[in-house]
């Protein structure tokens, strides 16, 4: 089997392979060439730890696998990120193990991908302002692969604690545009493209703040009960998603359904606008894209690394 080390994934995976990757996949979904299986999730009930399994099959990109992992919200005291995961690769005609691949830079690289995805398919035409809420360790990827899809002029941004914007500000000023910290009324106002990436339980974005043609990016919710937007915004917008069945269960959408304001039918796959099966925004004055994260999606990022890792002799090889 291949061993792809975590400490080489920074060298080896660009924002383009990892936004190809996951626009691929999301095609193949909707098309039904590439299924998710069902995500396991539990509280270990030590540490406060979340841990799981997502995984699936993807014939068009012959990628079979999952990726374990979960969310330890305790490891900055030991001077770690609180997501941990590692992605097991297989090989689809015989089932033998293909390759391990570390899993935390390539999550973050994949759920930047994946808002990146939506916004060039779903971001009102001429958008400008890009507004983040959430100033955590995910925000800097999210703003970095937005930056490179639109073309925006400026960031505004918010988080509940302010004394993360910093990092908001510092990776504004790394891509070259200006950021200011404001109040989630102008956030909603002023912002074309609005990426929430929180671990927030409540809604932060409510329906009165938005106001104009915008696009929203929700990536913060993928567990029962969190929530980062107010369900009545869901109500008036267009609703995407990677993946209807957790949108409605586990995604941001999973609080409008269990309100009846909207029903899983509701939701349309992103992979439908891809294809050019659904017009996307259309005339809808606000579209949001639920990303609840998929296993297919980590899939074919470590598949697209570890193709990049084996031609430049960097993956290890090793018996089992």
């Amino acid at each position: 089997m291949w061993v792809l080390a975590e400490d080489r994934i920074a060298g080896l995976m660009t924002p383009e392979a990892a936004f190809d990757a996951v626009e691929n996949v999301f095609a193949a979904m909707t098309t039904g060439k590439a299924r998710n299986f069902p995500v396991i999730r539990e509280a270990l009930g030590h540490q406060d730890a979340l841990y799981g399994f997502k995984g699936g099959f993807d014939a068009a990109g012959m990628a079979l696998g999952l990726k374990a992992g979960g969310y330890w919200p305790h490891n900055h005291e030991s001077g770690l990120i609180n997501h941990q995961s590692t992605i097991f690769l297989f090989d689809p005609d015989t089932g033998r193990i293909k390759a391990a691949v570390g899993g935390n830079l390539l999550t973050a690289l994949r759920t930047a991908a994946a808002s990146a995805v939506s916004i060039r398919h779903l971001a009102p035409k001429g958008a400008s302002v890009l507004g983040m809420i959430g100033a955590g360790h995910q925000s800097a990827f999210q703003m970095r692969a937005a930056a490179r899809i639109g073309g925006f002029q400026r960031v505004i941004g918010w988080n509940h604690d302010p004394a993360m914007l910093p990092r908001l500000a510092e990776t504004a000023a790394e891509i070259g545009l200006p950021f200011e910290a404001v109040d989630l009324d102008r956030l909603g106002a002023e912002a074309d493209v609005i990426i929430s990436i929180t671990s927030a339980f409540e809604p932060l974005l409510l329906d009165r703040h938005v106001k104009g043609p915008t696009h929203i990016a929700a990536m913060g919710t993928d567990t029962k009960g969190k929530q980062e937007l107010d369900p009545a915004l869901l109500a008036r917008a267009r609703v995407f998603t990677d993946e209807v069945a957790q949108s409605a269960s586990l995604g941001e959408a999973q609080h409008a359904v269990a309100a009846g304001l909207i029903a899983a039918g509701d939701i349309t796959p992103i992979g439908d606008v891809i294809t050019g099966a659904h017009e996307g925004r259309g005339g809808a004055e606000v579209t949001i894209f639920d990303g609840t994260g998929v296993g297919l999606q980590d899939l074919a990022v470590a598949a697209a690394a570890l193709d990049l890792a084996r031609q430049q002799n960097i993956a290890v090889q090793v018996e089992i």
